[in-house]
């Protein structure tokens, strides 16, 4: 493993210096909770769709993706090019431009607009929880990365991070947030595609890069099983090469078999996450206009389809060069230790660094807009000042950061990879959030009491078809694994969903509708005006 040197050094440094003093030199004219949570409803589209890419594409996509890449192939590409690309696209035209309209801050309040108040803390308190599991997700992808380069221990790392990120984050609003994140996208998408060419030169081209990942596949289907050699070289045929392969058959043995990737992600868990996510959706809702927050949507999946090729290759290039790794979410960082050379290593950390930020700073500043005014304004102080709420922000994202740093120590143990790890966790509730979205949004005779029902039996259900599928429970119970595929986590969000719809459906029809006063402007096909309740 090579070392950093000086000029490594003064190149991150540089860019932290630069960051943090945009960050901060922005955060200093933040004078009220308006201008925290939503930049003043001033931001740009450029500004905006930079920022959705950057945030998206974190320390855990960084690491967790190439890892994935290295283990299970280019399937996981699919994450951003079925993933993300569609469903930003569909949002940008229906969705965004519908809440923009509504004027609300946070996509639990048009919730409780829509059904009640019970639906609306339901969803902020999965929110909550999710964000702050993610947060520790985020400090543990980049201090497995810094802990190889730096020659620090993990520990130091994560507290490194945290320190340095928490600083940032607490000082600055979503006006700092967005446009920090404009610089780190451009560095970020930078950096990987420095690695990707520096890596495809290295292992002599695309045509030799194709033929050595045929040939490592075929090693690696060769290798010893239980001390014994398989007795038959498999054939060479394309389709038995998983690792090249973007549709992977169903009974495939990776977290990504076509099904799967189609009606766990493409019809679901995309959808929910770009129209549902708050700390996705929350940059919209600061728009300068409703073009603005359609132009965002559309300009940043216009930068998500290079995300995959920066992204998920080099895994496929480590996958090439280091045979003898067992730990996929180690393939990234050692591809940069044995790489780049001198000056170029402190770009590509810089990058890194620029992923991570990006990434944290917009989910403390979301969860930060959930705590206040879903739970403190709403609960506690229905009268508070845009001054208190600043000031709630900031504590809350001060506490955010303890938090996380807790639970990547948890994590730290764990046997499964970082992005399986992110993408279970979404699991659990974005099937039932996104029943709740498309029904109360775009169908009037969805009730409260059905939206509340359905949600939490369909967290429950997806929860449960988790613990079921876990060898400890199943073999204490006497039955067989409920997924034959490993980390069946998107199975897990397409029957959370289809429980989820259909009670909602069944319940709302048998309950009495909702009072038309109430959901006029709530319903998609009644063209609310902004700022209507």
């Amino acid at each position: 493993m090579q070392t950093l040197s000086s000029l490594d050094y003064a190149v991150i440094f540089a860019y932290l210096i630069g960051t943090l003093g945009l960050g901060l030199y922005i955060g200093s004219k933040i004078k009220t909770g308006s201008d925290y949570f939503l930049a003043g409803r001033r931001l740009p589209w450029w500004a905006i769709g930079m920022s959705l890419v950057a945030t998206d594409i974190g320390a855990v996509d960084i690491i967790g993706t190439g890892g994935a890449a290295f283990s299970h192939g280019l399937a996981v590409g699919n994450f951003e090019w079925i993933g993300c690309v569609p469903a930003m696209i569909i949002g940008a035209f229906v969705f965004i431009p519908f809440f923009w309209r509504s004027g609300v801050t946070t996509i639990p309040e048009y919730m409780e607009r829509r059904f009640n108040v019970s639906v609306r803390s339901a969803l902020a308190l999965c929110w909550i929880i999710f964000m702050a599991c993610n947060l520790g997700i985020m400090l543990l992808a980049s201090a497995k990365m810094m802990s190889l380069h730096l020659g620090m221990s993990v520990n130091a790392c994560i507290y490194l991070t945290a320190v340095l990120v928490g600083i940032y984050t607490i000082s600055g609003g979503l006006a700092a947030v967005v446009y920090t994140d404009m610089i780190q996208c451009i560095i970020m998408i930078g950096g990987c595609l420095l690695v990707l060419v520096i890596g495809i030169i290295d292992v002599g081209g695309i045509d030799e890069f194709q033929a050595k990942i045929r040939e490592r596949e075929l090693a690696q289907k060769l290798e010893p099983v239980d001390g014994a050699a398989m007795e038959q070289a498999p054939e060479t045929e394309e389709e038995d090469l998983l690792h090249t392969s973007l549709i992977l058959p169903a009974d495939a043995d990776t977290p990504f078999p076509w099904t799967g990737i189609f009606f766990g992600l493409a019809l679901i868990l995309s959808p929910a996450y770009w129209i549902g996510n708050q700390a996705i959706v929350q940059r919209s809702l600061g728009a300068a206009s409703e073009f603005e927050a359609k132009a965002a949507y559309v300009w940043g999946a216009l930068l998500k389809n290079l995300v995959p090729v920066v992204v998920a290759v080099p895994g496929l290039i480590a996958f090439i060069k280091f045979p003898e790794l067992t730990d996929g979410d180690q393939a990234f960082p050692e591809l940069i230790s044995h790489l780049l050379p001198v000056g170029l290593k402190g770009l590509f950390l810089a990058a890194f660094l620029a992923a991570l930020m990006s990434s944290i700073d917009s989910y403390l500043n979301s969860a930060s807009t959930i705590v206040s005014n879903d739970f403190y304004k709403r609960f506690y102080r229905r009268d508070a000042s845009d001054v208190s709420l600043l000031m709630v922000g900031r504590v809350v994202t001060f506490l955010l950061v303890i938090w996380a740093v807790g639970f990547s120590f948890f994590l730290m143990n764990r046997s499964e990879g970082i992005y399986t790890i992110f993408q279970t966790l979404m699991a659990f509730f974005q099937g039932p959030a996104f029943a709740l979205l498309i029904t109360g949004l775009l169908w009037r005779r969805a009730t409260g009491v059905a939206a509340l029902t359905g949600f939490l039996v369909g967290v429950c259900f997806s929860i449960t078809l988790f613990a079921l599928n876990q060898p400890d429970v199943y073999t204490a119970l006497g039955l067989e694994p409920l997924f034959q595929i490993s980390e069946p986590f998107l199975y897990f969000s397409i029957w959370a969903f289809v429980v989820s719809f259909s009670l909602i459906v069944i319940i709302s029809l048998c309950t009495k509708p909702e009072p038309k006063e109430k959901i006029d402007g709530l319903v998609f096909s009644l063209q609310p005006q902004r700022g209507e309740a």
